[in-house]
């Protein structure tokens, strides 16, 4: 693996994680305020009860204005772009020395789901802390004014263990997500091709967009639980909002269903899948095009 080829996974992570998450962050908003709804009767962070994606659109815009879907973005913008440069680096640099590139005619899911563990993991540590203060300032009437405040303000009442009091939630809710993500993307991008070879190199636009789409609605579908107790986690005391005794999911788990029932393991799936379905089409397109144009224009220098 030569070093340039490191940057280059790196650049084009960065740029297809940041737009991945700026092109679909009004839909963030709407899973997140989905996943509160339990707050306390008395807060106004999210109303208990939202019916549906369309009424909370309409209640956020006629409330707040259009603004109030994209508060916190800027947190996003600090975060995304190095966790995403993490993310696809570690994920390339796995799959290469396990052994997944070989052209060999098979497709490799265990290879690819291991690497995908392994890039979240590193993506994770990073993302983990910008992800809490997101998350926050989301909420309906937050208390934070914005990025800088939430910091300084969690530093100071909370201490740094806030940033990540969710990361272990986090990771194991990202480990079967990018197990699942990864492989099937890989699986679906492999069919297209042998379906239609001269419609479907990799170099088609298609292709990417097909895959990553299947491959984000199906994660992100299968881990929807885990992201109600992430988010319950990252938002917890804020607004009213129902206080962990520890980071357990197991424990965060039966709180919420003791007191809500299971269906509130599934609050946020619509918008969930809404948002990672064109966020994965977006990220593997726009990363596999950054990819190809760096490696092109890298090989033509070291040609001339």
């Amino acid at each position: 693996m030569e070093g340039r080829g490191f940057w280059q996974y790196m650049v084009a992570g960065s740029v297809a994680g940041m737009a991945e998450h700026m092109a679909m962050f009004p839909v963030d908003t709407l899973k997140t305020r989905m996943q509160t709804v339990a707050l306390s009767s008395t807060s106004s962070c999210c109303p208990r009860g939202q019916p549906n994606v369309g009424s909370l659109l309409a209640s956020i815009v006629r409330s707040e204005g259009p603004s109030g879907l994209y508060r916190g973005i800027a947190a996003i913008g600090l975060g995304a772009g190095p966790a995403h440069a993490a993310y696809f680096a570690v994920y390339e640099i796995c799959k290469g020395r396990l052994g997944g590139d070989c052209h060999d005619g098979y497709h490799h899911p265990l290879i690819h789901a291991a690497s995908g563990v392994a890039a979240t993991v590193a993506s994770d540590t990073v993302f983990t802390p910008m992800d809490v203060v997101k998350q926050r300032l989301q909420l309906r009437s937050s208390p934070y004014s914005g990025v800088r405040d939430c910091i300084v303000r969690m530093l100071r009442d909370e201490g740094i263990k806030s940033f990540y009091a969710s990361y272990r939630t986090t990771v194991l809710m990202n480990a079967p997500f990018t197990a699942v993500h990864f492989s099937t993307y890989e699986a679906v991008k492999k069919i297209l091709f042998e379906i239609s070879p001269e419609n479907s190199s990799e170099e088609k636009l298609v292709v990417h967009l097909t895959a990553g789409g299947s491959a984000g609605a199906l994660a992100s579908a299968l881990t929807t639980p885990l992201d109600v107790v992430k988010t319950r986690l990252q938002c917890q005391g804020v607004c009213g909002a129902d206080k962990f005794g520890s980071s357990s999911v197991h424990m965060v788990m039966k709180k919420i269903v003791a007191k809500e029932g299971p269906r509130a393991l599934l609050q946020g799936l619509k918008p969930r899948v809404l948002f990672h379905t064109p966020a994965a089409a977006i990220c593997w397109s726009t990363y596999e095009a950054v990819k190809s144009f760096l490696q092109k224009n890298t090989h033509e220098s070291s040609s001339s």
